[in-house]
């Protein structure tokens, strides 16, 4: 039985160590080794000789056998944490991989891991056991990092995520303060932009179906947008609660233009729902602008599919998944530094034909 250490490989029949790498680019065994475990300290111009000599010998590091020296995996986790009960839609796993929220988070997380050879898993927790399995699975140490989407204040995760001492980086604020690096959107102020568009179109009778106000997400939307308005002249805005889904704004919608048949204008705060009001109103017979505006909030696949195509508030997802995983990375370099500063984007209007 032949075994390989972690300092070398196989390469045309003979075993190419550390020491054949760093004859070939003039550089100390030590260095060979920072550059190949991707380490902050080696110059450009030295790592660049040590990648040539690395591609000359045909050296191929032994992840697994590394692995067991520097303690690193290569790999991240996307953890998605969901409350177990919701009132108006079905399975959290069907409506996470029809929601598109989650496919631009993974596109703009791979585009920062890829390029760095770190593979990404999906885990997902919607009940305790899950959780308190999942928080096991991670303490111990088949990850290197985790990127955690949970904004329920009931939500253990967060905090046993901090007892393992793995970096980790939430998508959102958190719903209840904990020492964790996150990045968000200013909610607030996108929600004043749907609101400061509703009123340049001349519209005062207006609603919104708003996000959970168990969120932080949906207790920011609501409250720029019923801020914007009252500062307009309008201080009342009636609300119905939706979840996010494309169900919940449908069901929200047929409520509110019961309760108030002469709405002239609609704020849902995420476009699945925005999409729903559109279906209500058309069922209805209310034409869209012309006898109700809608703005939705994201700018995500649905928006330009919707008919007519959904003016709505813009939520970079894709960049600011690149930033989380960024902001992982360094944290993963540098594990005594303590978590890097959060990260807040700026939201921007996409105007279509909806309002």
């Amino acid at each position: 039985m032949t075994s390989h250490s972690p300092d070398s490989a196989s390469a045309g029949g003979r075993s190419v160590t550390l020491e054949h790498v760093a004859r070939a680019a003039g550089v100390s065994r030590a260095t060979v080794s920072r550059v190949i475990n991707d380490e902050p300290t080696v110059g450009p111009e030295l790592r660049a000789r040590v990648e040539r000599a690395i591609a000359e010998t045909g050296y191929v590091p032994n992840r697994a056998a590394r692995s067991l020296v520097t303690r690193r995996t290569d790999s991240v986790a996307l953890v998605v944490s969901e409350r177990e009960h919701r009132e108006v839609t079905g399975p959290f796993v069907g409506r996470m991989f029809t929601d598109p929220y989650f496919g631009r988070v993974v596109t703009g997380l791979l585009g920062v891991l890829r390029p760095k050879g770190i593979q990404l898993s999906l885990m997902l927790a919607d009940d305790a056991a899950s959780r308190e399995q999942l928080a096991g699975y991670l303490r111990r140490g088949y990850v290197d990092g985790v990127v955690l989407i949970s904004s329920h204040p009931a939500d253990p995760l967060p905090a046993r995520l901090v007892q393992t001492g793995l970096p980790v980086v939430l998508a959102g604020r958190p719903a209840v303060p904990v020492p964790l690096t996150y990045v968000d959107l200013d909610q607030f102020t996108g929600a004043r932009l749907a609101a400061d568009r509703l009123l340049a179109e001349g519209r005062r009778r207006v609603v919104t179906v708003a996000g959970p106000s168990d969120m932080p997400s949906g207790q920011e939307r609501l409250a720029g947008f019923r801020a914007a308005m009252a500062a307009a002249g309008v201080p009342e805005v009636p609300c119905a609660e939706g979840d996010f889904t494309r169900e919940s704004g449908e069901h929200c919608m047929r409520r509110l233009i019961g309760e108030h048949p002469d709405l002239d204008g609609v704020f849902a705060a995420s476009d699945l729902m925005a999409s729903g009001v559109l279906a209500a109103l058309h069922r209805l017979g209310r034409r869209v602008p012309e006898d109700v505006a809608v703005i939705g909030f994201d700018d995500n696949s649905v928006a330009s599919a919707c008919e007519p195509p959904l003016t709505t508030v813009r939520q970079p997802v894709e960049e600011m998944a690149a930033e989380m995983a960024r902001l992982l990375l360094r944290r993963m370099a540098n594990p005594g530094e303590g978590a890097p500063p959060s990260v807040v984007f700026h939201p921007t209007l996409v105007v279509r034909e909806s309002g």
